[in-house]
């Protein structure tokens, strides 16, 4: 899988510990920034991310700032995403199985390394069940593109 990664300042060292995860995994990386720890808005970097996955140039997205609040609500924003904030190993898998997120969003303030590299192998690992889950599903996307 094409994999996008994006960070603001405050994500920027996890969005960097996770990257070699993805790339061991198997997957292409795509990078489109924050490239340093200087002050950046998140929007900027989490939007572009979700749009490279919504417009199907990447197959998934992780995106990092400080809680991982405010790359989740930029992410959402952007039609034909479901970007989770995600901070435990048990929701990483069911939101991949429940919801098919295709974005995945982690607070590098809040999830330490091992845990966030922990996360992407579920996340990017685990299937979705379909089934009544799918009904589900299409009724958010639905509502969306009312």
């Amino acid at each position: 899988m094409k994999i996008v990664l994006g960070s603001d300042h405050a994500g920027y060292a996890l969005k960097a510990q996770i990257k070699p995860v993805i790339e061991e995994l198997g997957h292409e990386v795509v990078d489109v920034g924050n490239h340093s720890a200087d002050s950046v808005d998140y929007a900027d970097y989490g939007i572009p991310a979700a749009e490279m996955v919504a417009n199907g140039e990447a197959d998934r997205g992780v995106i990092i700032c400080g809680t991982g609040i405010g790359m989740s609500i930029s992410a959402n924003k952007v039609k034909g995403i479901r970007c989770a904030l995600v901070q435990d190993l048990f929701t990483a898998k069911v939101t991949r199985e429940h919801n098919d997120t295709n974005v995945l969003a982690m607070g590098e303030r809040v999830v330490g390394p091992g845990m966030a590299q922990e996360i992407v192998k579920i996340w990017l690992s685990t299937e979705f069940e379909g089934g009544r889950h799918q009904r589900r599903v299409d009724k958010m996307m639905s509502y969306e593109n009312r």
